[in-house]
């Protein structure tokens, strides 16, 4: 059979827009910080992808940051405070770029607990708080708005990793919002720092992106991000379709544990556990049967481990080594998850005898 993505929370096919953008950008050499023609039209070009990248997302042009990806996005926010608190189910860029921040628990679907950041908030000065919008491993939303009121009425910043969410949920309202071109079918290596009003560049250098991210930017990936954006522009309803799919695949996995479904969640990610089978050994029945999956974050070179978000969660750690992510694009149909239902529930029938 013809090999099925469904790892798009990992990266996104890059899109043949973005592909023919980058193309284009590419062949515009010069920098955009020179002052000659070649670089007026470089940076012409580069304005106006941050225009189109602000349209897609619905912010001023003027609030974007171009970095190298969401990782950097988010080091150069959490760079502005020492005083710092992230929830307990951030993703990696987060927690290792935060050590010794407080840590906000989360109940059993991984909502952030509003009670004990409230307490949290009223016991440090004026900190950065990061939550991110839609979790990378479980697809659960997280309440932002009141997060957002929550740190503002004690003094504090919010930073959203907004990584999974952007380009699928309206973007939320805080101080600092990191997204990233590889999710939405742009390419590696680029995203952007949402800034409500000013950050200070951790690198020094040229002063480039008006002195918040030095470093010549990456036009051609600039490009091929506005151009991705956009196509996602063009069929605002694909995330409905992809959230019936899901619902279809899950009602079809007898006996699957499904982490986070008692709360919001976006319907791309679905995370998924098979009791008494490990997530190593599903992920490599699941290849040779054409299937690519994942467990949990794809960003720990190719290292499958035990989640810190079902940890969080409350779910034991056998359990949490049991779970596989599932995530599904705008070209996924109702064929490839009846086809990744089949095959899970032979390789269920299969494992789940050997293993008793």
């Amino acid at each position: 059979m013809t090999p099925i993505y469904l790892d798009w929370a990992a990266t996104a096919p890059i899109d043949p827009a973005a592909i023919d953008a980058m193309a284009d950008a590419a062949r515009v050499w010069a920098n955009p910080s020179s002052v000659h023609r070649a670089g007026r039209r470089a940076h012409g070009l580069l304005e106006a992808a941050r225009g189109d990248v602000a349209a897609a997302l619905g912010c001023p042009a003027r609030s974007i940051v171009f970095t190298g990806g969401g990782t950097e996005a988010l080091g150069l926010a959490l760079a502005q405070s020492p005083q710092r608190l992230i929830s307990a189910v951030e993703h990696d860029a987060v927690r290792a770029q935060a050590p010794g921040a407080g840590v906000i628990p989360v109940d059993a679907n991984g909502v952030v607990d509003l009670a004990a950041l409230d307490a949290m908030l009223a016991t440090v000065d004026r900190p950065l708080v990061a939550v991110m919008h839609v979790n990378n491993e479980t697809g659960v939303i997280q309440p932002v708005a009141e997060v957002a009121e929550m740190v503002a009425a004690r003094g504090g910043t919010l930073l959203v990793d907004a990584v999974q969410s952007a380009g699928k949920l309206p973007l939320p309202q805080a101080d600092y919002v990191a997204v990233s071109a590889h999710k939405l079918g742009g390419p590696p290596g680029v995203g952007a720092l949402i800034v409500r009003d000013h950050v200070a560049a951790i690198a020094k250098g040229g002063g480039q992106e008006r002195g918040q991210r030095a470093g010549t930017e990456n036009l051609p990936g600039i490009a091929g991000f506005a151009a991705a954006l956009t196509a996602r522009a063009t069929d605002p309803m694909w995330v409905d379709r992809a959230t019936e799919l899901r619902d279809r695949l899950e009602a079809q996995l007898p006996g699957a544990v499904i982490h986070g479904a008692g709360t919001a969640r976006l319907g791309t990610i679905a995370c998924i556990g098979l009791p008494g089978v490990a997530a190593m050994t599903q992920l490599m029945a699941l290849d040779l049967a054409g299937f690519a999956v994942s467990a949990g974050a794809a960003c720990s070179s190719g290292k499958v481990k035990t989640s810190h978000v079902l940890g969080a969660m409350g779910v034991g750690a056998s359990a949490a080594g049991e779970a596989i992510r599932v995530s599904l694009g705008w070209t996924t149909t109702a064929a490839d998850v009846d086809a990744f239902a089949a095959a899970w529930r032979a390789m269920a029938d299969r494992l789940g005898r050997r293993a008793a």
